[in-house]
């Protein structure tokens, strides 16, 4: 029934539990799971950085690194395949391409995450997966 599992994470307590209820999930009907981060970058959040400051994609990139593995962390999948992917962009956009271009047949995420924005976007995300995705979301609290 649910072949392939996205599970977007950003290593918050709410991600952590999204993910170990899609483990259980993939353990009981035999899928795949891919653990997916999204790195903000400038362009994506609709700003560029001042002149003659850049910040290279491989230093952004290295804090993405270390929240899949902090998602990981004392985790054990068991039988259960687990692909990381880590794409840059805006969270809700890459989610949602990532449904579309990964043949996603559920998506299992937290309610609300760190994010690199606080207040009015908390649970933005989650809200915006769970009204434009074609596939079933799973939202765990």
């Amino acid at each position: 029934m649910f072949k392939n599992i996205l599970v977007p994470t950003d290593a918050s307590e709410s991600a952590h539990r999204a993910l170990m209820m899609a483990l259980e999930i993939a353990k009981e009907f035999g899928s795949q799971i891919v653990l997916l981060h999204v790195v903000y970058t400038p362009e994506a959040l609709g700003y560029t950085l001042s002149s003659g400051i850049s910040v290279p994609q491989e230093e952004i990139s290295i804090y993405g690194r270390e929240a899949l593995t902090a998602a990981l962390a004392g985790i054990d999948a068991g039988n259960v395949p687990l692909n990381k992917k880590l794409i840059p962009g805006h969270p809700g956009i890459v989610i949602l391409e990532e449904i579309e271009s990964g043949q996603m047949d559920l998506v299992v995420m937290g309610n609300r995450g760190y994010g690199s924005i606080a207040g009015s976007l908390l649970g933005s995300v989650s809200q915006r997966v769970l009204s434009k995705a074609k596939c079933p979301v799973m939202i765990v609290k």
